[in-house]
């Protein structure tokens, strides 16, 4: 079978004959460009408007115009955070803060990775993407890392000498962890930071799942 033959006619004129199979394999390649082109149009066709206030970092409103990029990096990090225990609220009559402080510390750790991950030459000039990592990178600098610099190796040592006291035998680590001097602090600041990540949990869904 011959997908493209040339011959001459009777007067000495070069033709060429196209089997049907080549012009069904165009209009099929067509019919995905032009799907393609329709979908980004319903996927990409406005800004996601993330409020910096509500995710508990400086700065005015952000707008990130998705594109292929930058909603694969949200999907990710929606991904870490929704599987996590970051992404939902805390439930300090049954969780373990020093279980949510390695919940909170392994996200920082995939974050970063994550972030760095991305090649130079892929974000150059993509300044929705730029926004996004920025805005990824001040949700770890501005909103997790003070709380744990300030809170967690002092609530570690603390409470890993408290849970091995003979007195403490009897206790769940729940009730443990309540005995702590500064515990209604910690508990509120702890509150707020969780509300944050929320926040920024539901702001990359929409620009992961534009909606």
């Amino acid at each position: 079978m011959d997908l493209f033959k040339l011959y001459f006619d009777d007067n000495w004129n070069l033709l060429i004959s196209i089997h049907w199979i080549v012009y069904a394999i165009l209009a099929i390649v067509l019919a995905v460009w032009i799907t393609r082109i329709l979908r980004n149009k319903l996927l990409f066709h406005k800004n996601i408007e993330i409020d910096s206030a509500e995710i508990g970092i400086q700065g005015q409103k952000i707008k990130i115009k998705p594109n292929y990029t930058n909603v694969d990096v949200a999907y990710k990090i929606w991904v870490e955070l929704n599987t996590r225990k970051i992404g939902l609220p805390i439930d300090f009559d049954n969780d373990v803060i020093v279980e949510v402080y390695k919940s909170w510390y392994d996200f920082f750790g995939i974050t970063r990775e994550l972030i760095k991950g991305l090649p130079a030459t892929k974000i150059r000039g993509d300044k929705s993407t730029k926004e996004l990592i920025e805005l990824s990178t001040k949700i770890l600098n501005e909103g997790l890392r003070p709380h744990l610099t300030s809170w967690q190796a002092k609530f570690h040592k603390w409470y890993n000498y408290e849970i091995l006291r003979d007195e403490n035998s009897e206790k769940t680590p729940q009730q443990v962890q309540q005995a702590y001097d500064e515990y209604d602090s910690l508990k509120s600041d702890m509150e707020t930071i969780n509300s944050n990540l929320i926040n920024y949990k539901n702001s990359v869904y929409k620009l992961a799942f534009g909606n």
